[in-house]
This record gives structure tokens, C-alpha cells and sequence, in this order.
């Protein structure tokens, strides 16, 4: 029997196609950004600009890789920005005292202030069982209090930072950022942890359905848990490479970048609702919104406008989700009615 026309045609067989596929689309929407971009101002499309979007872009999509690994399960971490903020002074600090320390220990030790901080959020979502946004909302503030109490108006300076440890910010590798690398080497093991290994799978388990996870015999909320933790593991990576980039780091490092953060993986589209979304569209919504703000500088738009186009972004992304959600159980209730 005939399907109904409106079901099977060709705007809504690409629509669902652009749904399935979402990263197509994202990357169709990348390229138009740049060409855009670049046909009005050529110098855009020069290997620097290039260069400058990626070092911009890399600590995000490490901030939204581990954002999306929450998100996935129906759950939300504030508090990024702050344990980054704690992290880069804490390592300052750390490089002010022991000027020689090695710099594999200074990672390490960025990564254990962000395990500490991602052990406290998901022990209050967990065993507290306080909801994931109020939670990481007051050790967003709690976090940050504490920086301000430790740092009290100081600053370490990109001049009390060893030469080699300042390169990672700098330096290239065949022609790469070695802190694009580092980011990447990062968000591809995630990546391929959440695709192909068992504990990964189960972050889309508990997101899709969580009682049902629970019945199946995953541990809902030891696996919560590690995807706060490891949040906060990567927060703290990431405010090792906030130091090597920028070299001067205060109180006030990383304020608002949460904002930044959840919108890449909204855009990217990481359904908020959970069960939904990947490492690499997340990255690519933060390369979308990277690209926004340099293409707005370039342009000489006023940087007012960023804000509001990503929150139009966020909202189109989301109203998608929802587009996408009602054609796909319209056209299984036509599949089954006609088949």
C-alpha cells in the first residue's frame, strides 16, 4: 500500500536523512561559514586564521567532550569553568614554587584537582541525589569562591612559567598546534571509548532510558558518577592548557566559558534530553561557534551579536531535536498504518 506523500517526500526523506546524519549537516555548515566568510574578507582563508581557530577552539571542545559525556545520561556540569579557573592557577602556583617540575606532572596535577571537583559533583548528584543543574550550579560558585579565597587579587604571569611548559602554547608539530594535539589525542579516546567499549555504551543506555538500564544490569548511578568525574578530569586537563596558552591566569579565569561550553554541545547536537549525540558533533558545534566569533571580528561586527547568535543557534538546534523527533514516530505510525 502507498505510503502518505507527505511522509516519503523528498524534503522529508533529507530532513530525516540530515537528522540520522546530523554531523553532515554540521560540516555543511562549517564549510558555508567559512567560504562566507572568506569570500568577504580572503585573508580569513589563510593558514594563520586557520591555526588561531583551532588553538581557540581546542580547550572548548575538551570542555564540551566532557560535557557530553554528562549530557548523555540526562545530566549537567555548571561547574566547568571553575575547576579550569582552579586548575590553571593551581598549576601556576604549583610552577611558581617548583620552577623545574616536570611538565607531565604538571598535567597530572591539573587532572587530579578535576578529579577532586568532579568526585564532589557526582557525590552530590549521586548520593545526594540533588538534580545535576543545581548541584554544579553551586560548585560553579563554590569552586569559584575558593579560587578568589587562594588567589586573593594575585596573578601568576606567563614570565614565572618554564620556557618549555610556555611552548605547549606556541609550539607546532608538522605544521599542527601541539595543544591542538593534545586536545585531539583526547577527544578521539573518549570518542572511540563511548563508540566501542561497553561502559561508553552505557552512558547512551542510561540517557535513552534509565530505569530500563537499570533493569538490564547497568550500574546507573556508578556510571553517572564516572561521567561527572571524568568531567572534571578533563576540566582540569584543560586548565593546564589554558595556563601553556594564555600564561597569565587570575581568579577570574574561565568566567562564563560553561555558556560556550553547552552551547557547542547543543549545537553540536548533544540532545539535552539525553541518549543522543557524539564527541565529534560536539566538536563541530564548537568549531561553528569558533568560526562565528572570529568570522564577527574579521567582519567587524560588533562582538554583542556573538552572544545572541549562539543563543539563536542553541534555540534552532533544539527546536530540530524536537522537528526530528515528531517526523520520525509520524513516519513509523504511517509504516505501520500502511504496511
Amino acid at each position: 500500500m502507498n505510503r502518505s506523500p507527505a511522509v516519503d517526500s523528498p524534503p522529508m526523506r533529507l530532513f530525516l536523512f540530515l537528522g540520522k546524519k546530523r554531523e553532515v549537516a554540521l560540516v555543511a555548515v562549517l564549510i558555508a561559514l567559512v567560504l562566507f566568510t572568506g569570500s568577504v574578507r580572503p585573508a580569513f582563508l589563510g593558514t594563520q586564521t586557520l591555526k588561531d581557530v583551532l588553538l581557540n577552539v581546542a580547550i572548548v571542545s575538551l570542555l564540551s567532550a566532557g560535557m557530553t559525556g554528562v549530557m548523555l545520561m540526562r545530566h549537567i556540569d555548571l561547574s566547568v569553568s571553575s575547576t579550569l579557573g582552579l586548575s590553571a592557577y593551581a598549576v601556576g602556583a604549583l610552577f611558581v614554587d617548583h620552577p623545574h617540575m616536570p611538565i607531565i606532572v604538571a598535567m597530572a596535577a591539573g587532572i587530579a584537582i578535576g578529579l577532586v571537583a568532579g568526585a564532589i559533583n557526582a557525590a552530590m548528584v549521586v548520593f545526594g541525589n540533588v538534580p545535576s543543574l543545581v548541584a554544579t550550579l553551586s560548585t560553579l560558585y563554590i569552586y569559584r569562591g575558593a579560587d578568589y579565597a587562594w588567589v586573593h587579587g594575585g596573578q601568576v604571569n606567563a614570565s614565572n612559567l618554564p620556557a618549555a611548559f610556555a611552548d605547549l602554547g606556541t609550539a607546532s608539530l608538522l605544521g599542527m598546534p601541539v595543544l591542538v594535539l593534545i586536545a585531539g589525542a583526547v577527544l578521539v579516546a573518549f570518542s572511540i571509548y563511548l563508540q566501542q567499549f561497553p561502559g561508553g555504551r552505557e552512558h547512551y543506555a542510561v540517557g535513552s532510558n534509565p530505569e530500563a538500564a537499570r533493569l538490564a544490569g547497568i550500574r546507573v548511578g556508578r556510571r553517572v558518577a564516572i561521567g561527572f568525574v571524568t568531567s572534571g578530569a578533563i576540566a582540569g586537563l584543560a586548565g593546564v592548557l589554558w595556563l601553556a596558552r594564555f600564561g597569565t591566569v587570575d581568579a577570574s579565569t574561565g568566567t562564563g566559558l560553561e555558556l560556550q561550553v553547552v552551547a557547542a554541545a547543543v549545537v553540536g547536537s548533544v540532545a539535552i534530553t539525553g541518549g543522543a549525540g557524539t564527541i565529534l558533533g560536539a566538536t563541530l558545534g564548537a568549531l561553528i561557534l569558533g568560526v562565528i566569533s572570529i568570522s564577527l571580528v574579521v567582519l567587524r561586527v560588533s562582538p554583542f551579536w556573538e552572544q545572541a547568535i549562539q543563543g539563536l543557534l542553541i534555540v534552532l538546534a533544539i527546536a530540530s531535536d524536537a522537528a526530528l523527533a515528531r517526523a520520525i514516530a509520524r513516519r513509523l505510525r504511517e509504516q505501520r498504518r500502511h504496511g
